[in-house]
């Protein structure tokens, strides 16, 4: 709902005007100020009070026609709209068509790259219309668990010049930074900042012989997705990217498959949109970089005939079939009549530029000259026949990626699949066993919906590797054929798989909530009942084959979804019987009178007991939990911790008022806040982290604090949140 392309939904920002000045008065400032978030699109209308709202960007932020963030966790922890933490609202000030951006996002994802998905949204600001604007999802956790079934990896934020190139084995040298922040910033895991995962592929990358590159390479980076990007990048001249630019990516370290995932950011400087004076539609395609530099993710990969290969093909599919004018400029033109309305009324489109509401519509199909020297579908048409002019075409051997499997365990069947294609028609799909196996197998990867494959003739092909009854050791391998008679292999070398004993994780029903009014809302802004499981192990716990239950003797009421929680991690489930509301929401409520709650293990296994409970009457916004963490105790909350520790005292129920703790200013950014009581204080962010403390003294040091929310709890319990600019 949120990134529909029906219409052009309303959002309004409601905000203290003071707060929207400073806003605009300090334009680098990342602080983010309290607002009421409201989305319209005419059938849905939906309110969320107490978001957080900043400017966003970098040279945006000082356009005239700003970029914002909406923030709707910073001060309310764990809530998401619609499965969202975040939303950016890109104000798109350099692209007179307002269209760009959205049609490179549009494009990326009809290649079947993992990219962000957006919509055309018109803003209003306290009641006054700030324009259309596009608005593009934003890549965190949240992001890469929805592509990637996982989120415990480290995420980095890649800006300029930020070029992939060796420094060294010293996993620090690679902390550097430029402009006041890091070129690699980790954005997940930040508490650790460990970057030797960053570190060894940056290494295989720029140093592993070409005969071996091939091999070592597919081990720490997705190749057959950035290929798919690669020509995104070079179709739509996006200069701005890593390959001509060393700016705007993001790598994750997908836990799942120990590969590194390439995923683009920030796309409006694309579609002839030049600022240098180069011809980007007639560039050539295999040498697209900055000469003068080094791009080994680049070049490098062009070294290797058979992706070489590969990218000539994504390339020809761009632009013979996505970007085909015939049928793309239609598309294209739909948009701009649609978004013509909103644009003719936007105060601030005019204001960087001297743009008109002609040139708007003259942008599509000519040059307005500076940093638009060619109309948005002449560059598309040039761009195409350029790029078939350079391609060189050859057969390419099946391509094999995303392969998973379900858990090794004894006694219980192991399906594997994987996606392959080719430029042609496979002729086979084989999945060869070996090791333990024996003698040798070859079984025969379907795609007809049957084999834990989806759907018949999406790409995916599945297979059973059997029933092993005793712990084992097996070789994993794929290898396709297609029609030619071009055979590509999974692996270089067989992966090894350990087929082991079932072993119960150690999951914790480590607190809940039966009677939620006011402590904490779900993505949908509706507080239910929630259950906290806690993974108290040392090992990450896949969750996709365990069942959470209100009634232990039908253990199998509710299944939790794919998702793997990390050890010491918490997972917020949320009983209010509305699964339709996302993969977190199970399909019962939680009784205030009193009833149990259960987690049990695969059907496979006998649904053993891992965790279960029974409790009496609750009341409204306490909460039941454990003491500490994962205990026999249990107790109740006053204050209740969902999604954190059960001892952090970070609780988000809120002391009334004449008993809180009381202190200024608030947000605060000097050196230090004062306090109207005389007591001993600690800080705390929102970790659980101790991070500052005074002991019965008129004031405390905060200059060492970074931006963000913090909680003050004195020695007799009563608290309060800290924001600091």
């Amino acid at each position: 709902m949120v990134y529909s392309d029906v219409n052009i939904p309303r959002i309004d920002i409601l905000i203290h005007p003071d707060s929207l000045l400073l806003i605009y008065e300090y334009p680098e400032s990342d602080h983010e100020y309290p607002a009421t978030f409201v989305f319209d699109n005419g059938t849905i209308r939906d309110t969320a009070d107490n978001v957080g709202f900043r400017l966003r960007g970098n040279t945006s932020r000082w356009a005239a026609k700003k970029s914002f963030k909406v923030s709707f966790n910073t001060f309310i922890p764990g809530r998401k709209y619609y499965g969202i933490e975040k939303m950016n609202l890109n104000g798109e000030h350099n692209d007179p068509s307002v269209i760009r951006s959205k049609l490179c996002w549009d494009l990326l994802r009809e290649l079947g790259v993992p990219a962000p998905r957006s919509n055309h949204v018109e803003v209003y600001i306290n009641d006054s219309f700030y324009g259309l604007y596009i608005n593009v999802e934003h890549i965190d956790e949240e992001f890469v668990l929805s592509r990637f079934g996982n989120n415990d990896g480290n995420l980095y934020k890649c800006l300029w010049p930020a070029d992939l190139n060796y420094l060294g084995t010293n996993p620090n040298l690679y902390k550097f930074e430029e402009n006041g922040r890091r070129a690699y910033e980790l954005k997940t895991n930040e508490s650790l900042d460990d970057y030797s995962d960053l570190t060894h592929f940056i290494d295989v990358l720029n140093n592993t012989p070409i005969n071996e590159f091939p091999c070592e390479i597919e081990k720490v980076f997705n190749v057959f997705d950035y290929l798919k990007i690669m020509a995104s990048d070079v179709s739509t001249a996006n200069w701005d990217g890593y390959i001509f630019n060393k700016n705007n990516f993001y790598l994750y370290h997908n836990t799942a498959s120990g590969q590194f995932e390439y995923i683009p950011y920030d796309l409006d400087n694309t579609f002839g949109i030049d600022w240098f004076g180069i011809d980007w539609s007639t560039r050539d395609v295999y040498s697209w970089e900055q000469s003068q530099e080094n791009r080994p993710l680049f070049e490098r990969i062009l070294q290797v005939q058979r992706y070489r290969d590969i990218y000539s093909y994504y390339l020809n599919i761009f632009s013979d079939s996505l970007a085909n004018p015939a049928s793309f400029f239609p598309q294209i033109e739909d948009i701009r009549d649609k978004i013509y309305p909103s644009v003719a009324n936007d105060p601030y489109y005019p204001q960087d530029y001297g743009y008109s509401t002609t040139d708007f519509l003259n942008s599509y199909t000519q040059s307005l000259g500076a940093h638009v020297p060619v109309g948005l579908e002449p560059y598309i048409s040039q761009r195409r026949q350029a790029t078939l002019n350079q391609i060189v075409i050859n057969d390419i051997s099946p391509v094999i990626n995303y392969f998973n499997h379900t858990p090794a365990i004894t006694n219980q069947e192991i399906w594997m699949r994987a996606y392959a294609m080719d430029d042609r028609s496979l002729a086979e799909v084989i999945l060869e066993l070996s090791g333990d196996v024996n003698p040798i197998q070859e079984v025969p990867m379907l795609d007809d919906g049957l084999h834990h494959d989806f759907e018949a003739g999406d790409g995916i092909f599945g297979a059973s590797a059997g029933v092993f009854t005793s712990e084992a050791q097996i070789g994993v391998n794929i290898r396709c054929t297609d029609d030619m008679g071009n055979i590509s292999y999974l692996y270089c070398e067989p992966r090894n798989i350990l087929v082991g004993s079932p072993v119960i994780p150690e999951l914790f029903i480590n607190e809940f909530m039966a009677s939620n009014a006011t402590t904490i809302a779900d993505e949908y802004g509706e507080f239910d009942d929630w259950v906290e499981i806690y993974n108290a192990g040392t090992e990450p716990v896949w969750l996709g084959n365990l069942f959470l239950t209100d009634n232990l003797e039908n253990p199998d009421k509710w299944q939790f979804p794919d998702y793997t929680l990390a050890p010491d991690s918490y997972l917020l489930i949320w009983a209010d019987d509305q699964p339709e509301q996302g993969p977190f929401h199970a399909t019962y409520k939680l009784d205030k009178d009193g009833e149990q709650i259960g987690i049990f293990g695969p059907e496979e296994m006998g649904y053993p007991v891992i965790d279960s409970l029974s409790y009496g009457i609750q009341e409204t916004d306490i909460s039941y939990g454990r003491y500490p963490n994962a205990a026999m105790n249990w107790q109740t909350f006053n204050y209740p911790t969902p999604g954190y520790s059960n001892t952090s005292g970070l609780g988000l129920f809120e002391y009334p008022k004449d008993q809180q703790l009381m202190f200024y200013p608030n947000p605060a950014s000097g050196d230090n806040i004062r306090l109207f009581q005389n007591s001993d204080i600690r800080i705390y962010d929102y970790s659980g982290r101790l991070v500052s403390w005074r002991n019965k003294t008129d004031k405390v040091e905060i200059g060492n604090l970074t931006p963000g929310m913090y909680i003050i709890i004195d020695e007799y319990g009563r608290n309060g949140k800290l924001i600091v600019y």
